[in-house]
């Protein structure tokens, strides 16, 4: 009887529930418990002998070990408990390091860019070159378990960069409650990204350096609100009800006429069909109403003949946006498309309705090299049309500026990222660039990437991009149609 009972104890050992637990505390109880598992197969072989040998004195030595495998079985209670109940429990912690080197043609700029506190979002400073943390902690285990889930990217992620007009220092990134309500359904509440599109954040899932213009400018961002997930067989859903994009909380401007909050939520969804274990197509699509982008006159009222402000009034607009998007899963590669359509009214540089369009297209392929071991390449097409009434709306902001011809205070250019109306264009208008056309943007993506490690990858990337239009501001204070940017990127995930 004995003899079992050990035998019993030592095989329930190894099934402690500690698969969803990492960390330093995580790895001090699996530690302590292999040691208890060493300690225990040495005294069942001592009372294996000590049984075999029947000495007289036998009995004394089994009472000194059935104490000690009593000792033993305590403690392995105790961390068990604390392994499966204690705080630690369904914890836990990944991310990334991301530290990128980036050369700036028309800025004439190159350097490291890593935790930069810089709260503007260009695509030669998006997502990247910071440290991204994922911290999960889900309450009980199987399908039903709820789940609580922050993403932390403290200089790079939407919380500091595009939440509430970016620059305020909110480390947050996404913060996610998912409480399941059946094995097929799930209701989420929180910050999250939005559903549109094959592109994802993380650096250390992506297949180049730098986001498409896809994800970058057409493509809606962040939202506070909530929803569901339903999956089953091949069909899964998502749907939400939220703020406007990138709004903590329902947003508020001045206005000519005293303050104005929009109130209406943006709904947005997805589907995804699995076709088969290799190709998924997927969709998704966001309603609401969201803020114009205000220009002021010379007295800093709200001006409401040019420029986004269609009425000072009425500082919010109707929002619509589609995409499909479609993912074919190889053994050593992936292609990626995607087509967008967008529509904002009266958030033109005219005062017309925004109208933006485009697709991208991505290729990647590993292979494994005699010289550089496991590897791979990717190539990256991109494009999107913003050319109607001058350009803007989705995520596309265009500035302000000085007309040389009327002295007007808007240039209707986004010099960084190249959209807006050309600026040949704009000096020569008699009414500040509103007759005007903006700018269609292409961009093409050449990565190469390399695989140590598990844990690390090492990425080239060299990218050229274009316009129709003079709208790439070079650091002479010209203006160019192109811009090029070669960066380099190790990425370490633990």
């Amino acid at each position: 009887m004995r003899k079992l009972l050990i035998s019993a104890l030592i095989a329930g050992l190894p099934g402690v529930a500690m698969a969803d637990a990492k960390g330093d505390e995580i790895a001090k109880l699996k530690a302590q418990l292999e040691a208890l598992q060493a300690q225990m197969q040495q005294l069942q072989q001592a009372v294996n002998a000590a049984t075999a040998a029947k000495a007289p004195d036998a009995d004394d030595g089994n009472a000194e070990l059935k104490q000690r495998v009593a000792g033993m079985e305590m403690k392995v209670d105790k961390l068990s408990t604390d392994a499966s109940e204690g705080p630690i429990a369904g914890l836990s912690v990944t991310g990334y390091l991301d530290p990128t080197y980036l050369y700036n043609r028309s800025g004439k700029s190159a350097g490291f860019q890593f935790v930069n506190h810089n709260s503007g979002y260009a695509y030669t400073n998006s997502t990247f070159g910071d440290v991204y943390l994922d911290i999960k902690k889900t309450f009980g285990v199987g399908p039903m378990a709820p789940s609580a889930e922050i993403s932390i990217l403290p200089n790079r992620g939407s919380g500091n960069t595009l939440l509430d007009g970016g620059g305020t220092n909110n480390i947050i990134n996404t913060a996610i409650i998912n409480f399941p309500v059946s094995d097929t359904t799930q209701l989420v509440a929180g910050l999250m990204n939005s559903f549109g599109g094959y592109e994802v954040q993380q650096s250390n899932q992506m297949n180049t350096i730098t986001h498409g213009l896809l994800y970058d400018f057409s493509d809606p961002g962040s939202y506070v609100g909530a929803g569901f997930n339903w999956a089953h067989g091949a069909w899964a859903t998502k749907f939400m009800i939220a703020n406007e994009q990138y709004r903590t909380s329902a947003n508020s401007l001045n206005t000519n006429n005293g303050k104005s909050a929009n109130n209406t939520p943006s709904v947005t969804g997805r589907f995804d069909y699995t076709w088969s274990s290799a190709l998924d197509i997927g969709g998704s699509a966001n309603v609401g109403r969201q803020s114009l982008v205000a220009h002021t006159d010379s007295s800093g009222n709200a001006d409401k003949t040019y420029g986004y402000q269609g009425t000072s009034s009425n500082p919010y607009s109707n929002y619509y946006f589609a995409e499909l998007d479609a993912t074919y899963t190889m053994t050593d590669g992936v292609l990626n498309a995607e087509l967008d359509y967008g529509r904002q009214k009266q958030a033109a540089w005219n005062g017309g309705d925004a109208v933006w369009y485009g697709f991208s297209l991505l290729a990647h392929q590993k292979w494994n090299s005699d010289w550089f071991g496991r590897m791979g390449a990717t190539l990256r097409y991109d494009y999107l049309n913003d050319s109607k009434n001058g350009g803007g709306g989705g995520g596309i902001a265009l500035s302000s500026g000085t007309n040389s011809v009327t002295g007007g205070n808007y240039a209707g250019v986004d010099s960084t990222n190249g959209f807006g109306i050309s600026q040949a264009c704009f000096n020569s208008s008699s009414v500040n660039g509103t007759d005007c056309a903006g700018a269609t943007r292409q961009a093409l993506t050449a990565a190469l990437l390399f695989y140590p490690t598990d844990q690390l990858t090492l990425k080239m990337e060299v990218r050229h991009d274009w316009a129709n239009r003079d709208v790439f501001l070079r650091n002479d204070g010209s203006y160019r149609k192109s811009n090029d940017i070669f960066a380099a990127q190790a990425v370490y995930s633990f």
